[in-house]
């Protein structure tokens, strides 16, 4: 197997996780499947690294972290998204809590090193340790952003409503 099947194997197989990863991360799915394909290009120009790597998908994830985050840099001078599109109807308030959404806006109203922490652990699976290496910082940094991560969802009112329907 050549590198490059290699890679195109390795894509296939991650892809829609690494999108719904940036989504939780807070981007849009446009811009999520932006990130994405920055981060696997990134990994491709470098894919003997990845190869080598102990674990290829830490490796891309820390890759996927590190270009969010270079995504959000100096956003105020570029376009910023809209929660919606101005052909659809926009909805009055008395709709039915969705659950998705209600997730999706509580982990976008914790600060970014807490929602990556969160994504990292709780989406993807990640040990403490395997997140202090994708992350560079220590294991107690982990725990803590996790626990105000933790914290903060807990009391979180879209969460608490979300809660208090089932």
């Amino acid at each position: 197997m050549t590198d490059v099947d290699d890679f195109s194997a390795f894509v296939s197989a991650r892809w829609p996780r690494l999108v719904r990863s940036a989504i939780l991360l807070g981007c849009s799915p446009a811009e999520a499947e932006d990130v994405v394909q920055a981060a696997l290009e990134r990994c491709l120009r470098s894919w003997s690294k990845v190869q080598k790597a102990h674990n290829r998908d830490a490796y891309v994830h820390r890759t996927l972290v590190n270009t969010f985050i270079s995504s959000r840099r100096g956003r105020s001078r570029r376009e910023t998204p809209v929660g919606f599109r101005a052909d659809q109807p926009v909805g009055d308030a008395t709709h039915q809590v969705d659950g998705t959404s209600a997730i999706a806006q509580a982990l976008r109203r914790l600060p970014e090193d807490q929602r990556i922490a969160v994504v990292l652990r709780y989406y993807l699976g990640q040990t403490e340790t395997e997140m202090a290496d994708a992350l560079a910082v220590a294991p107690g940094t982990i725990k803590s952003r996790l626990s105000r991560a933790k914290s903060a969802l807990a009391t979180d009112p879209d969460l608490i409503e979300l809660r208090e329907l089932r």
